[in-house]
């Protein structure tokens, strides 16, 4: 007789890179533990997210409102303890997580260790080194639950066929897709505009290019780069979450920031090539699955406090730049070597 599902409880609620890179880690836990009943507490936007995990249901919490504060976070849990969680697994583990973890009626329960100290010695210049990453971090926590996942050998989701409203954005169909995020949370992240628009000028000579991004500022500036280069298509406001998934799935590769976009590409299995600025990869935040010489990284020598910051928030007015040192024809040369 098969062992009966056990209902656990995921804890997750944002950023969105944070919530994209749980899903490569569900999907392996939930492929060696088929035993598992999964529930992801996360917010509504992040749904989309799992839209592909078999056995793995999304509960929102909506933080911003009904389950605001520290009522509001009763109210939530009384609503999860209908489900009678075996155990809880607190991949966020903030002040809202552990105070809704005392609301609910479940015994076992494990927190991320998120590494705080090494990354403060990473950022001090006390340790340079390759830090656990964040997908080992989600994993640690299920194996001190009693179950122990392997990451090395992943499965993806198959490329969403396109409806006709999507393939519409993929334009020329005998130019291979690449996708581009330009965009990131913080300056010191990004690559110059500049520079970026000169990559996609020599991408667009032969390759279909298709623009990500958020926000009325974002906006304005693809619009331009999409109306002074051929073969150049800007999806930002145009769709939805799933929507745009369903595109990133279809693409040869992402060149993205340290930023959402890649790891929404690599949970779907996409080659991802990622340009860093003050962050770093070894602070445990390289997408998932990718080579370690798809991250192109600016000049240490040239720049030694790199990384100045775990999430980019943080550095020297003469770091604002420092991903500029990285010149368009490298990643012209990296994109054209893996596709």
């Amino acid at each position: 007789m098969s062992e009966p599902q056990k209902n656990i409880l995921v804890i997750r609620l944002s950023a969105m890179g944070d919530v994209a890179m749980t899903v490569p880690v569900l999907r392996a836990l939930k492929e060696q533990h088929p035993e598992l009943k999964i529930s992801v507490l996360t917010r509504a936007f992040f749904k989309p997210f799992f839209r592909d995990l078999i056995g793995v249901e999304v509960v929102i919490a909506d933080v911003k409102g009904k389950h605001k504060g520290v009522y509001g976070l009763y109210k939530l849990a009384r609503t999860l303890n209908k489900k009678q969680f075996y155990v809880i697994a607190d991949l966020h583990n903030v002040l809202r997580s552990k105070i809704l973890k005392k609301f609910i009626r479940c015994k076992r329960f494990i927190s991320i260790y998120k590494g705080r100290k090494e990354k403060k010695q990473l950022i001090s210049g006390k340790l340079f080194e390759k830090l656990k990453t964040t997908h080992q971090r989600y994993a640690d926590v299920f194996e001190a639950l009693g179950y122990k996942i392997d990451l090395n050998k992943p499965k993806f989701p198959k490329k969403i066929e396109l409806n006709d409203k999507l393939k519409k954005f993929m334009g020329n169909t005998e130019l291979k897709p690449i996708a581009i995020a330009p965009f990131a949370a913080h300056e010191g992240k990004m690559y110059p505009l500049h520079l970026m628009k000169e990559v996609i000028q020599e991408l667009t000579k032969d390759y279909h290019v298709l623009l990500f991004g958020g926000g009325t500022k974002e906006i304005e500036v693809l619009n331009e780069i999409e109306n002074t280069n051929k073969n150049t298509v800007n999806l930002a406001g145009k769709l939805s979450l799933d929507e745009e998934m369903d595109i990133i799935s279809n693409v040869d590769v992402m060149l993205s920031m340290d930023s959402g976009n890649a790891h929404i590409a690599a949970m779907l299995g996409v080659k991802v090539i990622t340009i860093w600025g003050v962050t770093h990869p070894y602070s445990g935040f390289m997408p998932f699955n990718q080579p370690s010489d798809y991250a192109l990284l600016p000049d240490r020598e040239k720049f030694p406090l790199i990384p100045t910051s775990v999430f980019g928030n943080k550095y020297p007015e003469a770091y604002k730049n420092v991903a500029g040192t990285i010149s368009p024809k490298q990643v012209v040369q990296k994109i054209k070597s893996i596709i």
